[in-house]
């Protein structure tokens, strides 16, 4: 059964006000999350984002997507490019792009995926179940 693309809008939506908010409000959380939420929430956009553009998709690979878009943007920041620098250093750039390379952002990564892979299981056998 595919996904149900406004459930998956909604949940896309929830993710990045939730990663928004973990950036915005760092003092309303604890240090652990307000530090590695918004790197978490990051990476499960990222799969709702391939779940959005194909509902008829395995959880499994979009999953595996999700994570190797996230890996890819990381690593990429261990390239320094005076025109990438810029485009990092606007506030839409920073949120796409990241500014730094990290290794515990990876982990954040593998963590938000495995969290978007779970939920979208949970919500896809609800559907089914019913």
């Amino acid at each position: 059964m595919p996904r149900s693309r406004p459930l998956t809008l909604l949940l896309l939506l929830v993710t990045i006000a939730l990663g928004l908010a973990s950036r915005r409000f760092p003092a309303w959380q604890p240090a652990f999350v307000a530090t590695y939420a918004g790197d978490a929430l990051w990476a499960a956009m990222m799969f709702w984002l391939l779940a959005l553009a194909r509902p008829r998709a395995a959880t499994w690979p979009l999953g595996l997507m999700a994570l190797g878009i996230a890996f890819a943007v990381e690593m990429s920041q261990l390239y320094r490019a005076p025109w990438l620098d810029a485009i990092r250093g606007t506030r839409l750039g920073a949120l796409a792009l990241g500014q730094g390379f990290l290794w515990s952002d990876l982990v954040c990564y593998a963590a938000g995926v495995a969290a978007a892979v779970v939920l979208d299981r949970v919500v896809s056998r609800a559907r089914t179940a019913r």
